[in-house]
């Protein structure tokens, strides 16, 4: 990896945080040993009419606005070898297409395959400014150490992350036990400062009781959260009444799976009653737009939704761009009827619940304050219009997310300058993430 540090970035519109108010401010940002030393504010007005050049100890950001970074928290990044693959069998329910594509791919993965896929995905993530990540992995013929790679490709790519391993029952026992002990094994003796672990589950129709219980005694003795789909499908429901009696989220109730650190992805098929539950328990939804779509299983009824429920943004692992999925949620709640003012306040609202569940898993996560991990994106958006508190959203929803990501700094080194990754390099890794694709390819067939 080729490292640049970042001492100076400026001529900058940096967007601090403070008291859940972005408060935009143009200056300069002074980094010093991966942290952000000073932030100097400037006279914009003043930088229009100058031509100054700028020194080689620093980076001018031409008036382009630079925010927190982005994170995703529902990823899989083993779906990334997916693309183009020849899918046999029936596509047209949801429960077809996770037996004939997804169930199909996650047991041709093997060792070098999982690394690839991260590979790409960490770099799809940096080029869209992710550098947290929530990652939902399965390899149930190659889960032993799988884990362990992905935590190696985010660490050489700079990228903190949350991972954990899908348990699931589906494949037989042997299989279900490998699942677990990839999670606990990787709990014990894997984790860090950067990279930190949930406990993995499937989805409630594909896990037995007796594999909750367990979960469950293991997450109350080591202070965890689970991840889990939760009726992404309204199938998830009908199986899960018709082989274990209890609908998905009365399941988790009733095995004490729910708590403030878990995340329980899609979360679509529940009634007010089931959100007003799972906000009791303040465990998180990440809402995944695009993926529901793609899938036909319906989309999330955002006003049943109550006040206090923490809400999250992923992809699902269908792009590396939370951002973009944002967007897609202010454009469905506006759809749904949503005034203006609601969508606003509602996007702002999952903004701050994000902020705050990122920081249950790192406390350090910045708000580009000083004496903050200069951890930050450059976006390649300078405002045509002036930018202020009272105005940022209506930037960031229809200008910065609007924009790609122009630079990206994690820990005071840039990770992606001027649009080209410095973190990895793009030419030779994608060679490497071909012939492992073609191996997929070959195999699924």
């Amino acid at each position: 990896m080729l490292k640049q540090k970042a001492n100076k970035i400026t001529n900058a519109w940096i967007c601090q945080i403070t008291r859940e108010k972005v408060k935009p401010v143009f200056g300069d940002i002074i980094i010093s040993n991966g942290k952000i030393k000073d932030i100097i504010p400037g006279d914009f007005k003043a930088y229009l009419k100058s031509n100054k050049t700028q020194s080689n100890d620093s980076y001018d950001a031409g008036g382009r606005v630079v925010t927190i970074p982005l994170v995703n928290f529902h990823e899989h990044f083993y779906s990334r070898l997916a693309k183009g693959l020849r899918i046999k069998g029936d596509m047209s329910s949801f429960y077809n297409i996770l037996k004939n594509l997804w169930w199909k791919l996650d047991r041709s993965l093997n060792l070098p395959m999982i690394k690839a896929s991260a590979q790409m995905a960490a770099a799809e993530s940096i080029r869209n400014g992710v550098t947290y990540v929530f990652d939902h992995h399965s390899s149930p013929d190659n889960a032993n150490k799988s884990l362990k790679i992905i935590a190696k490709v985010l660490k050489q790519c700079k990228m903190r992350g949350v991972l954990c391993f899908e348990a699931t029952d589906r494949n037989g026992n042997a299989l279900s036990n490998e699942s677990l002990n990839e999670n606990t094994r990787f709990l014990k003796s894997d984790v860090n400062e950067d990279i930190k672990g949930m406990f993995g589950l499937h989805a409630s129709f594909t896990v037995s009781n007796q594999t909750l219980q367990a979960v469950s005694k293991f997450i109350y003795e080591n202070d965890l959260g689970i991840h889990i789909h939760l009726c992404e499908d309204a199938s998830d429901n009908v199986i899960s009444k018709k082989n274990f009696g209890r609908l998905p989220l009365q399941r988790l109730i009733d095995n004490n799976l729910l708590n403030d650190k878990s995340v329980l992805a899609h979360s679509i098929h529940l009634t007010g009653n089931e959100y007003k539950q799972i906000e009791k328990y303040q465990s998180a939804v990440a809402v995944n737009p695009e993926s529901n779509l793609n899938n036909s299983v319906g989309l999330m009824n955002f006003k049943l939704l109550p006040d206090n429920l923490p809400i999250l943004c992923g992809t699902d692992g269908m792009h590396a761009n939370p951002g973009k999925s944002l967007k897609v949620i202010f454009l469905l709640m506006r759809h749904a009827g949503f005034s203006f003012e609601e969508a606003f306040n509602r996007i702002i609202k999952i903004y701050f619940d994000q902020i705050g569940f990122v920081k249950k898993y790192f406390s350090d996560y910045p708000l580009l304050n000083k004496n903050e991990r200069a951890d930050f994106l450059i976006w390649d958006y300078i405002p045509p219009t002036p930018l202020n508190a009272e105005n940022f959203w209506g930037h960031y929803i229809y200008g910065i997310l609007e924009r790609p990501v122009h630079s990206v700094i994690q820990g005071g080194s840039f990770l992606m300058k001027d649009k080209q990754l410095l973190a990895v390099n793009e030419s030779e890794l994608y060679k490497k993430i071909y012939l492992q694709g073609e191996k997929l390819f070959k195999k699924f067939n």
